[in-house]
């Protein structure tokens, strides 16, 4: 899987979000997810599994091996996303 296609499985999965994706092996992806379905979330965990379930199957059929992921309200990205070395 290519990093614009993961990008694109999970923004049509939870449309909510705004998704930044970088990998080049085709199996490991580091992950920035931002949206303000995170405020109201109550634990990074929760955030997490969030993303995490929308890719189960890929997961599951290892089409996916890993994710670094990293979750962001709108309003926080925006007082880090210049500190950021994405």
């Amino acid at each position: 899987m290519q990093a614009q296609t993961l990008k694109e499985l999970l923004e049509s999965r939870i449309p909510e979000c705004e998704f930044i994706v970088k990998g080049d092996d085709g199996r490991h992806f580091e992950v920035v997810a931002i949206g303000e379905v995170f405020a109201s979330l109550p634990s990074p965990v929760k955030k997490q599994q969030l993303v995490f379930s929308a890719l189960s199957e890929e997961f599951a059929t290892d089409k996916l091996h890993a994710m670094a992921l990293k979750t962001y309200t709108p309003e926080q990205w925006a007082k880090v996303k210049d500190l950021q070395a994405f």
